[in-house]
């Protein structure tokens, strides 16, 4: 008779529709969904209301334009009631995508390193979040130079408000406000602690808020180049948050490269988005679009950029307390230890001073003392 193992646990599946399972389970149960939307692509009686979610629409080229231009003319589109649907789709797409870098990513980190509960929750933040980060600023900034505004600025205001859209862009934006959208119900799935729901829900409401007001505003052009901006400030500072997460504080040359690339890059994006908003805002802009929303922009942008800059202002000084506190620390410790090592000096430094008669005599003394000693 085999005896069964003391202390071992049952895996034990959780009853279906509770919440362990679903949190378990979420991105299958997501999977699924999704998977009933491009089967009813598929199916010629449920295509027209799956191609609202799936495909992007309000081409404002025109479906017989189209038949007379030439093939690979590209499409352009324009904001409306439809891409909200579009946005509902590509959210459970990032739902999904996020549960795969959880899984065979991070989880994978997180284990190698043994984290704490805050670090693992810091780490799973900046994990995601650089990833995301990463893609925008690829993306956007391949956007950018197809459309040209990287080297004719003008082009970000020119012939407001017709700025129609190519289907990369669009496609860029639906993504934007969707990956937003899916960081809620993450706060669920994740198991995320509620002291920590404010800060993220604050982050989500605020970036998707931003991404809605440019794009139904028709300033997706300048909108793109300052999310672009900022993504890559973002990057850099997840970059260097894993660093200091995965790595604990090594005052090393890696840690003080990151710092000081870091703030460089963080002060240099914050300048130039301020330039940019003042040259399309209150120069390009004026007389095309109407002086309220124009002052509405430019005065939400520089608020932004003022507490985006307030808050890292703080955040390094209360790190340069820090460290001025524990180098402070420091010298009280080794002025402890000094008193032991002037002592073993002075010993050798007394038995110098005598002459060599005396000090081969002390030699011999000591010699028959460890030989007595050892038997």
């Amino acid at each position: 008779m085999v005896k069964p193992v003391i202390g071992r646990k049952t895996n034990k599946n959780p009853p279906f529709f509770s919440h362990e399972f679903v949190i378990q389970n979420h991105a299958d149960i997501v999977s699924c969904a999704v998977m009933v939307f491009l089967v009813g692509l598929m199916v010629q009686s449920t295509s027209p209301i799956a191609s609202i979610f799936i495909s992007l629409h309000h081409n404002v080229s025109g479906v017989e334009a189209t038949r007379d231009t030439p093939k690979g003319e590209p499409f352009f589109y324009e904001a409306g009631w439809k891409d909200g649907c579009a946005v509902f789709f590509y959210s459970l797409v990032c739902i999904v995508i996020h549960a795969i870098i959880q899984e065979y990513f991070l989880d994978k980190i997180s284990k190698k390193f043994h984290l704490s509960k805050s670090r693992l929750s810091a780490l799973n933040d900046s994990g995601q979040l650089i990833v995301f980060q990463l893609m925008t600023f690829a993306w956007g900034g391949d956007a950018i130079f197809r459309e040209g505004f990287l080297f004719n600025i003008p082009q970000l205001w020119d012939g407001y408000p017709n700025h129609p859209m190519s289907f990369l862009l669009k496609l860029w934006w639906i993504v934007q406000a969707a990956y937003w959208v899916h960081t809620i119900p993450e706060l669920y799935f994740q198991r995320i602690k509620k002291d920590e729901w404010a800060a993220r829900i604050r982050q989500a409401t605020v970036a998707f808020t931003f991404v809605v007001l440019a794009y139904f505003f028709k300033f997706q052009r300048v909108g793109v180049a300052l999310i672009v901006l900022h993504s890559l400030a973002e990057f850099v500072a997840h970059s260097y948050r894993l660093n200091s997460i995965l790595r604990g504080e090594k005052d090393d040359m890696l840690d003080k490269f990151l710092t000081l690339l870091n703030g460089t890059v963080f002060v240099t994006v914050r300048l130039c988005s301020l330039v940019l908003g003042v040259l399309t805002f209150y120069f390009g802009l004026a007389g095309a679009a109407p002086l309220a929303i124009r002052v509405a922009a430019l005065s939400l942008l520089v608020s932004f950029q003022v507490y985006l800059m307030f808050n890292f202002i703080s955040e390094t000084m209360k790190q340069r307390q820090e460290a001025l506190q524990l180098a402070q620390s420091k010298p009280k410790k080794e002025k402890k230890e000094k008193p032991k090592k002037e002592k073993v000096k002075k010993v050798h430094h007394e038995e110098s001073d005598l002459p060599e008669v005396d000090q081969n005599t002390n030699k011999t003394l000591r010699q028959r003392q460890t030989a007595a000693a050892k038997k």
